[in-house]
């Protein structure tokens, strides 16, 4: 992205993420095209392949209500009463990244719409099906969707967004970063959950010394 710019952190099935997503909105609602931001996938739990034990089930509610209390976001825990369910992030991220891939403009909401799908509404976006239905909800052709999902470019392709976190030094999620400057350096606007409030202002003092 050429000028000043966002560049989001995030994960699908990140709870935090879920909580700050309201934040995101409300930031493109302020600042629309004279702030664009880039979407990058950060690897919560990419290849899990062992199913939630009842411990960590307890800890994830006990997490999401935290959530809660911060963000006011629902949360449906059903979504834990799965039987054998996986927490892969693997699936729904790379749905993200083949959706900015292909409709660059839809990414930001395609990430809402899973985060609501997953935490909200108590569907499983571990399975290519229902992430394909979900951007078909968004106008993309399901099927050509589903394939690109399956194939080794999209995992790649996705498995370059975590080393690109890695390398940031990105170490949880939600992390927001603003640049370049004048003098081109990056800057970490918030690293992890903060208010609506506090993010704007960060963002205004920024846009209005760059004016």
């Amino acid at each position: 992205m050429d000028g000043r710019h966002l560049i989001y952190f995030s994960d699908p099935m990140c709870s935090w993420c879920y909580g700050f997503s309201p934040v995101i909105e409300d930031i493109r609602e302020t600042f629309g095209d004279k702030l664009p931001i880039r979407v990058v996938m950060g690897g919560l739990r990419p290849g899990t392949e062992e199913p939630l034990s009842e411990d960590a089930k307890r800890s994830l509610r006990d997490h999401w209500t935290h959530v809660t209390e911060a963000s006011g976001q629902p949360f449906d825990e059903s979504v834990l009463d799965r039987e054998g369910f996986i927490y892969d992030t693997d699936p729904a991220a790379r749905a993200v990244v083949l959706l900015r891939r292909n409709h660059p403009n839809l990414a930001l909401e395609y990430l809402r719409r899973l985060q609501a799908a997953f935490y909200a509404e108590n569907r499983d976006v571990t399975s290519l099906e229902v992430l394909a239905d979900i951007a078909a909800d968004l106008g993309v052709r399901r099927d050509a969707f589903l394939h690109q999902l399956d194939t080794v470019d999209a995992r790649q392709e996705t498995w370059r967004d975590y080393a690109i976190s890695q390398r940031a030094g990105v170490t949880g999620f939600p992390t927001l970063v603003a640049g370049p400057n004048d003098e081109g350096v990056y800057g970490v606007v918030t690293r992890g959950y903060a208010p609506a409030d506090q993010v704007l202002a960060v963002l205004r003092a920024w846009m209005a010394d760059a004016a």
